[in-house]
């Protein structure tokens, strides 16, 4: 479709004018400019030859890698290389704490070791200080049994033992 002449750049378009460019718009914008395939696979139909080698077979492939696929993809590597960064760090600081000598390790845990201390005698006078001294006076006559009788009695699935001291 051709579009219709207008007298005048300017003015405004007509109605029917209007109508005429859209449908012009619209088929222009929808011709399709590659063909749609009309079956997804291939059957070569050429008989095989009876030997020797089989001549190659053109198998055209137009794969399209959804987006879901490509951001796991990239997320992966970028987790990757983040590991790699991660156990290169760890590996530096480990290397610097073995290079620490004994007296770098006494200097910087002597204020720990204070505190440590000071922490401990504060916790036992305070338990102290809250209980009271043991009352351990015993009067009267200390007997010692040295029997034992057993009595065990079984009625179906139940028994039951008990054991008297005398």
């Amino acid at each position: 479709m051709e579009p219709l002449p207008r007298p005048a750049a300017h003015l405004p378009l007509t109605d029917r004018e209007a109508a005429a460019e859209a449908e012009r718009i619209l088929a222009a914008a929808y011709q399709p400019s590659h063909p749609a395939p009309n079956s997804t696979h291939y059957r070569d139909d050429t008989p095989l030859p009876t030997h020797g080698p089989t001549p190659p077979v053109p198998q055209p492939d137009h794969r399209i890698v959804p987006a879901w696929a490509a951001g796991t993809a990239v997320a992966s590597i970028g987790v990757g290389a983040g590991s790699v960064g991660l156990g290169c760090c760890a590996r530096l600081v480990l290397q610097g704490l073995a290079s620490v000598t004994l007296y770098g390790v006494l200097m910087v845990s002597i204020p720990f070791a204070g505190a440590a201390i000071v922490a401990t005698v504060i916790g036992c006078a305070v338990s102290k200080a809250r209980k009271p001294a043991p009352k351990n006076i015993y009067e009267g006559p200390v007997t010692q049994n040295t029997v034992v009788t057993q009595t065990s009695t079984q009625r179906g699935m139940f028994s039951r033992t008990r054991n008297d001291l005398r």
